[in-house]
């Protein structure tokens, strides 16, 4: 027989709260300690988030520097190796110039692209017709790998600028469209008959109903898509090209220089980290409404 207060002969299943958190009096055992450190998307808070962050960091240097200090492999530089391998580019071979030039070429097409797919996008995804006209199009377009492009880019713009730059746009663009078509498509429709009812008209309707409610599904977009635009960007550079991280990368294959490749790895990687927290940051900055209605 149990009585109120008692809770020793409860079911845990009665109990999930109390099971997953630490009760006062009660001695948290190896079982309760395992349920919350794989507990459900269980929030945890800024610091402990950024702890678990910097010790994946620290395994994978951890596991790099292992796997090349084997004895049986010859062509995995270490990461100090790798390390005075970017001073000695940075200092040495004006390394910071292809930095920049990589990061120029990222921008403008990103920019070009961003400039197409997100009014189209839009469009398609507010416009029924719109969307039945231009989808089939666009959907097969996505499926096409860019790369494929690269002789004909190398005919139409021959091996200047432009070949980049148009291979790095066909690499997204096509994505960007059918996500952002995606995410318009999802907008309530509980908002739009609510601005049809009080009688705004088709732009009205367009600029402070859809565009507000799709633009940060929109910037979450972007900041996918561009980590993939970083991802042909080596591609890119490595045809008919004499400056960028690529075409260091592809010198330094030549001589088999791994650490050099690496160190350009390393800060493609890092640039892509560093932009992907600039998103986030706008984000954060653009529509703090959102923190508002995430904490509740």
């Amino acid at each position: 027989m149990s009585y109120a207060g008692d809770t020793t002969d409860l079911s845990p299943k009665l109990m999930p709260a109390a099971s997953s958190r630490n009760v006062p009096g009660i001695e948290t055992t190896p079982s309760r300690r395992r349920s919350r450190l794989l507990a459900v998307r269980a929030p945890i808070g800024t610091g402990h988030t950024l702890f678990l962050g910097v010790m994946g960091f620290v395994l994978f240097i951890g596991f790099w520097h292992w796997q090349s200090a084997s004895a049986a492999n010859v062509i995995l530089a270490s990461p100090w190796d790798v390390l005075k391998a970017l001073y000695t580019l940075l200092a040495e071979r004006n390394f910071a110039a292809d930095i920049g030039t990589s990061v120029v070429r990222i921008l403008a097409s990103f920019t070009a692209a961003c400039a197409v797919a997100v009014p189209l996008g839009i469009v398609m995804g507010t416009f029924t017709r719109a969307g039945a006209l231009l989808n089939p199009v666009v959907a097969v377009w996505r499926y096409l790998p860019a790369p494929a492009f690269v002789p004909l880019l190398l005919m139409w713009f021959g091996t200047g600028e432009m070949q980049k730059l148009a291979l790095l746009f066909l690499g997204v663009v096509f994505f960007l469209i059918t996500l952002v078509m995606d995410h318009t498509k999802q907008v309530s429709m509980d908002l739009i008959e609510v601005a049809q009812t009080l009688g705004a008209s088709r732009r009205r309707l367009m600029f402070s109903v859809v565009v507000p409610a799709v633009m940060p599904h929109v910037l979450d977009v972007m900041r996918q898509m561009l980590a993939v635009s970083w991802t042909y960007l080596v591609i890119a550079e490595i045809v008919a090209s004499t400056d960028g991280i690529g075409a260091v990368m592809m010198r330094a294959k030549r001589f088999m220089r791994t650490e050099d490749v690496l160190a350009g790895i390393l800060v493609i990687g890092a640039l892509g980290l560093a932009f992907d927290c600039l998103f986030r940051l706008a984000r954060h900055v653009v529509f703090p409404y959102l923190r508002l209605k995430a904490a509740k």
